[in-house]
């Protein structure tokens, strides 16, 4: 298992160059923060999953490393403060990445590798149907699409997930499955003269009709899975966190002044709103 290190400093709020906090719980929610190489997991042990995460990526300097890591429980916390390996075991459940293995994966080759290796921690996965986990490309993508947007600050995005831990999640051995996942990128629009602005765009993925809520397994899916670009705000209240300045910097409810914005049902990258 790897071990904690100097470089493991977690998710840094000025990234962007403009003052980005990590998500906050509302009310009195206990959270435990657990620090990794360019990323920071809230993890909420009364459901033993993420409650938030973030992470720092420089797509300047991203490396494209073969595939290395073994799940394992993080020592920093008890075991039954983590879904871990028996949630897994027998059942067509996969271990969802929140963090994408290669988001943490820049720098120097050591730093990337040891990077990406810390994402194979159980604190950063929650549990997904198989058939949404293997084939959310759109999902996947929306890191890099966000990238490409934003080279003109040398393609830095902070980029934060976690399940929606809602209270009437399907029961299975002792956790609770999530039915709903969001994802909020941000970045700078400002180019070198400019004075730097927040910009943000925040997601829904929904997996409720792929997990049978009465055996906790994957089954075939009614419809496919659905990727929703949404008002970062509704994020907020669907999840329970504070978002900070990421509401306000919401590129799809600056579009929208005559209503409020929609949810917009997502196929491609190219139905995106990044302005």
């Amino acid at each position: 298992m790897a071990e904690p290190s100097g470089n493991w400093t977690g998710y840094d709020a000025g990234f962007l160059g403009i003052p980005v906090p990590l998500p906050m719980t509302l009310g009195d929610r206990e959270v435990r923060e657990l620090a990794y190489p360019r990323f920071t997991v809230l993890l909420e042990p009364a459901r033993r999953l993420a409650i938030a995460t973030g992470v720092n990526v420089d797509g300047g300097t991203l490396h494209d490393l073969e595939r290395r890591g073994n799940w394992d429980l993080d020592d920093r916390v008890p075991a039954t403060e983590q879904a871990g390996p028996a949630v897994y075991a027998d059942n067509d459940l996969d271990r969802g990445h929140l963090v994408r293995r290669r988001d943490p994966g820049w720098g120097t080759v050591a730093e990337a590798r040891e990077a990406t290796a810390a994402t194979f921690f159980y604190p950063n996965a929650a549990p997904q149907a198989a058939g949404f986990n293997q084939s959310k490309e759109l999902w996947l993508g929306l890191e890099d699409h966000v990238l490409a947007y934003a080279d003109a600050t040398d393609q830095r995005v902070s980029v934060f997930t976690a399940p929606v831990l809602a209270p009437d999640d399907p029961p299975y051995r002792g956790i609770r499955i999530p039915r709903r996942f969001w994802k909020v990128a941000a970045w700078s629009t400002a180019r070198p003269s400019d004075v730097p602005e927040l910009a943000a765009a925040g997601f829904v993925l929904d997996q409720s009709e792929l997990v049978d809520a009465a055996r906790g397994r994957a089954v075939a899916p009614l419809g496919a899975f659905r990727t929703f670009q949404v008002p970062i705000g509704d994020i907020e209240q669907l999840a329970g966190i504070d978002l900070g300045p990421l509401v306000e910097a919401d590129v799809l409810t600056a579009r929208e002044t005559a209503r409020p914005a929609a949810w917009v049902p997502l196929d491609t990258p190219s139905e995106i709103v990044l302005v």
